[in-house]
């Protein structure tokens, strides 16, 4: 009896969780749409996450619970969660979404269902007619046990063409790599097709028409991915298996030179703001720049740097034990002088094995053991992965390589003013045309017959 009426309770506080949840993250003085739907599905109640701005819709949220005056969900495939106190009325969150090491407060209140608001003006992305057929695809990678799906763009005549394949950054993305509107891995696909290059790009794992997804997924399982794309790529009578490269933006400027140091075939790589330096060192440059550029003190900054720091070395000295990373990086915070539930909801997904993989894992070995013709592009303005430091560590690593900084341009390639992320949204440009040309004309440099 006491069981039943436990199943009764749970049953009625899922009920009590239905219908849509609306909020926004503050993301560098933007803010970011979230939207949360509970709703009925063949087996019970279905949730998922939708962030409109980024043209992200039905993330699965797992782990929906209401405990007392408590709400706690995870995103595996945004490496995120929730926790929030529910109001007397029922009717709002207020809690916090911690992702990656940061958290930020996020109230969600019950909305009744709209139609999504107009998003902003984006006028590069691509609208059809097209002069090249795009054909959706789906190839597996059989290693992972996943299906993933994707876009084929293909020049018109009869081939057979060189290729690209492209890699997102970091966070689960689409084949867009769509982000507050933007969609630049579409502008990048209709630019290079238009010249004459066949171009796949597909969903990340858990996103969209793709398999898997989850926190633990590192780049070493991403570099998989992209060797099953060009496997693909090779048994399309269309495409030249002598011609396909990788393009990786970001993280997947990490990405592609594992998957060639893996085996993968490609006869070329090129990278989009690719780290070139360990990742405890980016994450703390990350942090600084930012901070600099949001008008912080020099002695604000410098004990951001060393609080960063010591972070990072918190998390390389437990970078095998997920538990114990999150634990001591808290530890840290907390002698900081940081609230020790502040300090929790911080570090919490610290202890994901994506981040404790990124953390650790140092780009250098994939790309000094290249030896295909290697293109490396930097916004001079990019303060997530710094042109400065990482084009002069690539330049060390690979001295053959073509490295571009172009001025004035921030991490996703935008004309920025202070290429904080913040300017990301506000910014009507999705990818610089100095960038798509410099890209560009080199991809059919190096591909010509």
């Amino acid at each position: 009896m006491i069981v039943a009426m436990e199943m009764v309770q749970a049953e009625a506080a899922q009920t009590d969780l239905a219908g849509r949840w609306e909020g926004a993250l503050t993301v560098g003085g933007t803010a970011l749409p979230i939207v949360i739907r509970v709703e009925p599905g063949p087996g019970g109640l279905v949730t998922v996450m939708d962030s409109p701005a980024q043209n992200v819709r039905g993330l699965p949220v797992a782990g929906l619970t209401r405990s007392g005056g408590t709400v706690r969900f995870t995103v595996p495939a945004a490496r995120g969660g929730f926790e929030g106190a529910v109001s007397a009325d029922g009717g709002t969150w207020t809690g916090v979404w911690t992702q990656g090491a940061g958290s930020l407060p996020l109230i969600l209140t019950r909305a009744a269902a709209t139609a999504e608001p107009a998003g902003p003006n984006r006028p590069q992305t691509p609208r059809p007619p097209f002069p090249y057929a795009a054909e959706a695809v789906t190839f597996r990678n059989d290693g992972a046990g996943i299906a993933l799906a994707g876009t084929l763009t293909l020049p018109e005549g009869t081939g057979p063409f060189p290729a690209v394949v492209l890699l997102t950054g970091s966070g689960a993305q689409d084949r867009d790599e769509t982000i507050l509107d933007h969609k630049p891995f579409a502008v990048w696909a209709d630019a290079l097709t238009r010249r004459g290059i066949a171009v796949l790009r597909y969903d990340d794992r858990g996103v969209g028409g793709s398999g898997g997804g989850g926190p633990n997924e590192t780049t070493g399982d991403f570099a998989t991915d992209a060797q099953a794309a060009i496997a693909f790529l090779r048994t399309r009578p269309e495409i030249d298996p002598a011609r396909i490269g990788l393009m990786g933006h970001s993280e997947g400027g990490a990405t592609a030179p594992l998957a060639v140091r893996n085996g993968a075939p490609a006869a070329f790589v090129v990278l989009l703001a690719g780290p070139a330096m360990p990742g405890a060192e980016i994450i703390i440059e990350q942090a600084v720049r930012i901070a600099t550029a949001s008008g912080q003190t020099p002695a604000q900054v410098v004990e951001l740097r060393q609080l960063q720091s010591r972070i990072m070395a918190a998390v390389l000295a437990n970078k095998d034990d997920g538990p114990a990373a999150a634990a001591a990086a808290q530890a840290v915070l907390v002698e900081a002088g940081i609230p020790t539930e502040q300090a929790r909801g911080s570090t919490a997904a610290i202890a994901s094995g994506w981040y404790r993989s990124f953390v650790a894992y140092d780009p250098g070995p994939a790309l000094s053991a290249l030896t295909v013709p290697l293109l490396a592009v930097y916004g001079e303005k990019d303060l997530q992965v710094p042109a400065d430091l990482d084009a002069g560590a690539l330049r060390r690593l690979q001295p053959a390589a073509e490295i571009v900084i172009l001025p004035g341009l921030n991490h996703l390639m935008q004309t920025a003013t202070t290429g904080l992320p913040g300017e990301y949204g506000t910014i009507e440009e999705t990818v610089s045309p100095a960038a798509l040309a410099t890209v560009t004309d080199w991809v059919v440099k190096v591909t010509a017959p």
